[in-house]
């Protein structure tokens, strides 16, 4: 479970001075706004990297992420393990297939100050993050966002964009934990069907609410 658990423990630094690379890192507000604007569905491949707060091994997983607003998505692991987490609207779902044990609880409970909470919601960003203009010696147009509640495992995230598209997010958490989304094969606004968001139980599965 370390893949989906870095996910939802459970997916930001403002200074604007008047020079040419400050004023290009400045739209990194801006292109958060864009990108959210008119978003009604998403899909992806994705890469994880977790670093550890106690310097040990990275670990990475890899998958496809899907997104349907307003707050449903679906996440599928396919290695190093095969793993589900789904978001139907009001509970989010997690499946190890391996083990065949589901757990889930309130969707609201575990979403405040997460990457999934930033790209499923249609209220806007600034209802939930401040959010600051990030400048970083990259092609990627940066912007850093703190979740305003302090409910929230979640103490920081930073969003690149190369072009206007979604490239990479990081997340930390108040453990120090940083994990990393790099995002490739994005389709925005794909046809996605409502049922891609439906939990079905498992045959035979263990089946654990948290709440």
């Amino acid at each position: 479970m370390a893949a989906a658990k870095a996910l939802f423990p459970v997916l930001c630094i403002a200074a604007i001075v008047a020079s040419p690379a400050a004023r290009a890192a400045a739209d990194g507000v801006k292109e958060v706004g864009d990108y959210l604007r008119g978003l009604n569905a998403l899909q992806a491949e994705f890469r994880q990297i977790t670093i550890p707060a106690d310097g040990g091994a990275e670990l990475e997983a890899k998958g496809t992420f899907y997104l349907l607003r307003p707050n449903r998505f679906l996440w599928e692991y396919d290695n190093p393990s095969t793993q589900r987490i789904v978001a139907d609207g009001k509970r989010i779902y997690m499946h190890d297939t391996e083990l065949n044990q589901v757990t889930h609880r309130s969707q609201k409970a575990v979403l405040d100050g997460t990457p999934a909470q930033l790209l499923a919601s249609r209220e806007p960003p600034e209802e939930y993050f401040r959010i600051s203009n990030l400048e970083r010696d990259d092609h990627r147009t940066w912007a850093e966002l703190i979740p305003k509640t302090q409910d929230t495992d979640v103490t920081k995230l930073q969003i690149g964009f190369v072009n206007g598209e979604l490239d990479t997010l990081l997340m930390e958490d108040r453990f120090g934990q940083l994990t990393r989304f790099i995002f490739t094969d994005v389709d925005r606004n794909p046809q996605l069907q409502y049922s891609m968001f439906r939990f079905e139980r498992p045959r035979g599965a263990d089946f654990l609410a948290v709440d």
